[in-house]
């Protein structure tokens, strides 16, 4: 599966907003599911995000959506010319449990590039997957790190890239919540101290 992360941590860049006044909290009531829009627009989005906010998962969720893309390009989702007559995109907050706050952006460049390096290894063409590093509000710490998830998939029909898109999103999760991110850093930064 494609894959990329960047940071976008500027002065004027958005944040990813924690506590906005539509917050539907999933980690206190996983029922409140069927109150997102977005999960009414795209199958398996609703078990996505109930997965991503389980009390065992890494990280909580605070905004999403689904869209499609006025344009994209087809060598980027790794897509045939036939399997690219249209796009769905959608994104994804992603914030750290309060136990594991994201404060150094070491920490979560680590944790996107080896998120990264999972999602390659798996086939899944006409899709893309992108992880953005923002600065949070709302967070313990206030100078604590986000990544919106940015999905896009492809396919000759609306309902083909729909399904395409289900099966990136599926992958995503799965592979942010197989993750031991704490372990993988504290490994990372014990390697580059020479430990």
């Amino acid at each position: 599966m494609e894959a990329d992360w960047e940071f976008d941590v500027g002065i004027d860049s958005p944040l990813i907003d924690g506590v906005w006044p539509g917050l539907v909290d999933l980690r206190a009531d996983p029922q409140q599911v069927e109150l997102i829009a977005e999960c009414h627009q795209l199958t398996g989005f609703a078990d996505a995000l109930t997965r991503l906010n389980a009390p065992s998962a890494p990280v909580w969720t605070s905004k999403c959506d689904v869209w499609r893309p006025d344009s994209f390009d087809p060598d980027e989702l790794d897509a045939l010319p036939e399997l690219a007559g249209t796009a769905v995109a959608c994104y994804i907050d992603l914030l750290p449990k309060s136990d594991q706050q994201w404060c150094a952006p070491s920490r979560v460049e680590h944790e996107c590039r080896a998120l990264c390096g999972r999602l390659h290894a798996i086939p899944n063409p006409c899709c893309r997957a992108d992880f953005v590093i923002r600065r949070a509000r709302g967070l313990v710490d206030e100078f604590a790190f986000g990544i919106t998830a940015y999905l896009v998939a492809s396919g000759p029909s609306e309902n083909e890239a729909k399904a395409r898109l289900a099966s990136a999103i599926s992958t995503v999760v799965d592979s942010v919540l197989a993750t031991t991110w704490l372990e993988a850093w504290a490994q990372s930064y014990n390697e580059n101290r020479g430990e």
